[in-house]
C-alpha cells in the first residue's frame, strides 16, 4: 500500500514538471500586427484602433465648394497601423453618399476626403461620419458632423443651375463679367455667359433673376437671355430664342418682347407682343420662359413689388423646338446687326435655371 502511494506521488510530480516545461512567457504587450479581432464590440467594430473625431465641417453652417470632410486620424491601440477610412453622408437616417473603404489622404494628425461634385443636393442639411478600416476589420463610427451643402452650381443631365453669387459660373465667360455677392455683372454689350447643354430640351424652363435693368441703356434690340442651335449667327439661327429689352437706340426704350424660331428661320418665326416697361434699377426681376411643342409662355415679375410687368402665352405651331447642340446665354452673342443687338449692358444676374423640371427655390 505504501509502495502504491509513492508511485502516485512521483507521477504527480513528473506531470507538474512537464506542464511547467511547456508554458510560455506572456509578452508585455500584444503584437503590433494584431489589429483585428474576431470578437465584435457592441457597436459592431472589430478593429483595435481609436475612433476618428470630426474636425470639419460641423455645427450645421453652410459650406462652400468643394465639400471636404476632415477628421482626425485613427491610431492602433497596441501599436502603429496604416488604416483606410470610410466616409458617409446622411440625410436624416438615410445614407446618401458612401465613399467605400479608401486610403487616408491628409497631413499631420488629420485625414480628408472630398465628396465628388454633384453627389449631394444643393442647399441641403446633412450629417457625416467616418470610421477606420484595416486588414478587413472596421472601427467604430465617429460622432456626427453637421453641415448645409453649398448653394450649388452644375450643368449635367440636361439641367443647369448657376447661382452666380459664389464668385464663379459653370458657364463660359465671354467678355467682361465681374462677380459680387449679388451675382454676375454683364459689363458691356459684347459680354455673355454661355452654357453648352449636354442634352437638348424639347420642353422646359429657362429663367433667371435680373437687376439693374435700365430701360434706356445703350443698345437697340438688346437681349436679357437667349438660346440657339450651335454657335453661329443667332439672328438667322433656325432655333433662335431671344427675350429682349430694347435700348436707347430703339424708338421705345424699355420695350420688352421676344422672338422664337422652331426649326426654320424663314417660315417658323414667332414674335411676342411688345410692352414698354419703366424698369426700376434697384429691383430684382424674375425673367421666365417656358416652352413645349405648340406653346411659348413668357413672364417678367418684379419680385420686390410682387407685380407681373410682362406676361405672354402664344401658340408656336406643331414643329418641335430641338436645337442640337443646345446653347443658352445670359445676354446674347453678337449677330449680324452688331453689339447694339447683343446683351443688355450692366445688368446683374443670379440664380440661372434651365431644365425640363420646375424652377427650384434658391436661397436668395
Amino acid at each position: 500500500m505504501i509502495r502504491k502511494a509513492l508511485i502516485c506521488t512521483a507521477a504527480g510530480v513528473l506531470a507538474a514538471a512537464v506542464a511547467c516545461s511547456k508554458s510560455t512567457t506572456n509578452p508585455t504587450s500584444p503584437s503590433t500586427a494584431a489589429t483585428a479581432t474576431s470578437d465584435a464590440a457592441a457597436d459592431g467594430s472589430t478593429l483595435k484602433a481609436t475612433t476618428p473625431s470630426i474636425v470639419s465641417p460641423s455645427g450645421g453652417s453652410q459650406i462652400s465648394d468643394p465639400i471636404v470632410l476632415t477628421s482626425s486620424k485613427a491610431a492602433g491601440k497596441y501599436g502603429d497601423i496604416a488604416p483606410s477610412y470610410q466616409f458617409q453622408v446622411r440625410s436624416g437616417s438615410t445614407v446618401v453618399y458612401d465613399s467605400g473603404v479608401i486610403g487616408g489622404v491628409g497631413s499631420g494628425n488629420n485625414v480628408t476626403h472630398t465628396v465628388p461634385s454633384g453627389a449631394l443636393s444643393p442647399d441641403t442639411d446633412y450629417t457625416w461620419r467616418v470610421r477606420a478600416s484595416a486588414q478587413g476589420a472596421v472601427g467604430s463610427w465617429s460622432g456626427d458632423g453637421a453641415f448645409k451643402s453649398p448653394v450649388g452650381a452644375y450643368l449635367r443631365n440636361g439641367e443647369l443651375r448657376d447661382p452666380l453669387t459664389i464668385g464663379r459660373s459653370v458657364g463660359a465667360l465671354v467678355g467682361n463679367v465681374s462677380f459680387s455677392s449679388e451675382g454676375a455683372t454683364i459689363n458691356d454689350q459684347t459680354t455673355v455667359i454661355r452654357y453648352v447643354m449636354d442634352q437638348t430640351l424639347t420642353a422646359g424652363e429657362f429663367s433667371m433673376m435680373v437687376k439693374n435693368i435700365k430701360s434706356a441703356a445703350p443698345g437697340d434690340k438688346s437681349k436679357i437671355m437667349s438660346m440657339q442651335e450651335g454657335t453661329g449667327d443667332i439672328t438667322t439661327n433656325d432655333y433662335r430664342f431671344t427675350f429682349e429689352k430694347r435700348g436707347s437706340s430703339y424708338p421705345e426704350p424699355g420695350a420688352t418682347t421676344c422672338r422664337f424660331i422652331t426649326g426654320d428661320a424663314t417660315s417658323r418665326i414667332f414674335d411676342c407682343p411688345r410692352t414698354t416697361i419703366n424698369y426700376d434699377t434697384t429691383h430684382w426681376y424674375l425673367w421666365t420662359a417656358k416652352w413645349r411643342t405648340g406653346n411659348l409662355s413668357l413672364s417678367v415679375v418684379d419680385t420686390d413689388s410682387g407685380k407681373t410687368v410682362y406676361s405672354v402665352s402664344m401658340g408656336t405651331g406643331s414643329h418641335e423646338y430641338r436645337p442640337q447642340p443646345m446653347v443658352a446665354y445670359v445676354g446674347s452673342p453678337i449677330g449680324r446687326a452688331g453689339p447694339d443687338d447683343a446683351s443688355v449692358p450692366r445688368i446683374i444676374v443670379k440664380n440661372v435655371w434651365l431644365s425640363a423640371n420646375p424652377r427650384p427655390a434658391f436661397p436668395n
